[in-house]
């Protein structure tokens, strides 16, 4: 009887690397940073929300600018 190789089964072989979520932590501070990007106006902090969860969820590739806090503390 000639040897055959062994193969492993589907649910042996490697999952692809699954993304990890963003955490709630991570969002909140991409949101904090939209809100920053957008001059501190007043918007809808629902849609920045949902806009920082979709751009980490899906790797947006476009770079993001640094923010400059400025402190108006004197």
């Amino acid at each position: 009887m000639p040897k055959t190789r062994a193969t492993a089964s589907p649910a042996v072989k490697k999952a692809k690397k699954a993304k990890a979520q963003p955490t709630q932590e991570e969002i909140a501070l991409r949101a904090y940073h939209i809100y920053l990007e957008r001059g501190s106006t007043p918007g809808n902090p629902f849609e920045d929300w949902l806009r920082a969860e979709q751009e980490l969820t899906e790797g947006v590739s476009k770079p993001r600018r640094k923010s400059k806090v400025v402190s108006i503390a004197a």
